[in-house]
């Protein structure tokens, strides 16, 4: 009993010391936000790196999402007769669920992967150390536009994951099953209500990657300076970003609806 209790005491002791480094770097980056302003060709060039490189994945797996729910939500409505609310069923099921969860996994996966790995590799290789010896500080040289550009890009990603899948449903719905593609765009558009569900999912987007960054920032500045520190903070990353995601869906979808 009283080996659980040592455990159970020093598990959560590391765990509030973790969460304490990592809410005293939040502030210090927040506190560089306006290097967003100041020196905004960096920040567009991570801008790029973090949402323009992960475009391909977010792009391929919309458009099997959408055909996915195309073909399954077909099979469930011609039962009844309702094949005309596809595009409805479609469109709310992107909007307000799989578009913000699906992307912000897809985007920890690959982008949240790859801050970290790249912040740990520049502790690693003493690149952090050697700006601190010129008097540059590395939470607004390079944590502070990074964190910044993953808020930012995530919601940009989603959006675009929305609209390919909405297609993707379009191709197998129409093109494919032969719906009328009049009741397949007429039944989202007058179903799909934009603060209700366009608004909740852009607000669940930027909740998502303000998280993943905030995670994958961390992570990797706070990393042990060897190869293994730096596999086990890129795993962490990934693994916490994608449970925290899933929690947070659950709370940010029991206020919203």
């Amino acid at each position: 009993m009283t080996a659980v209790l040592r455990i159970t005491g020093a598990l959560s002791l590391g765990l509030m010391a973790v969460l304490g480094r990592a809410v005293i770097l939040l502030m210090h980056m927040l506190r560089h936000s306006h290097v967003v302003v100041k020196r905004f060709p960096l920040f567009v060039q991570q801008l790029y790196a973090i949402g323009v490189l992960t475009l391909p994945i977010i792009i391929v797996a919309a458009i099997f999402v959408g055909m996915v729910l195309g073909l399954q939500g077909y099979n469930t409505l011609v039962d009844y007769g309702a094949e005309s609310s596809l595009g409805l069923l479609v469109a709310l099921s992107l909007t307000r669920e799989l578009g913000p969860v699906l992307g912000a996994l897809l985007f920890a996966g690959r982008a949240g992967a790859a801050l970290t790995a790249e912040i740990g590799l520049m502790k690693a290789t003493e690149q952090l150390a050697g700006m601190e010896m010129m008097a540059v500080d590395p939470i607004y040289r390079i944590l502070a536009p990074r964190f910044l550009a993953g808020v930012l890009a995530l919601p940009l990603l989603v959006a675009l994951f929305n609209v390919v899948g909405i297609y993707g449903g379009h191709v197998v719905g129409v093109e494919m099953l032969g719906i009328n593609a009049s009741a397949y765009w007429s039944g989202m558009q007058q179903g799909v209500d934009f603060y209700n569900d366009v608004l909740n999912g852009v607000v669940k987007s930027f909740v998502f990657g303000f998280v993943i960054s905030w995670i994958a920032v961390f992570q990797g500045y706070d990393a042990s300076p060897t190869s293994e520190g730096v596999s086990r903070a890129t795993t962490m990353t990934v693994v916490a970003s994608s449970l925290l995601v899933l929690g947070l869906d659950f709370v940010l979808t029991s206020l919203m609806f």
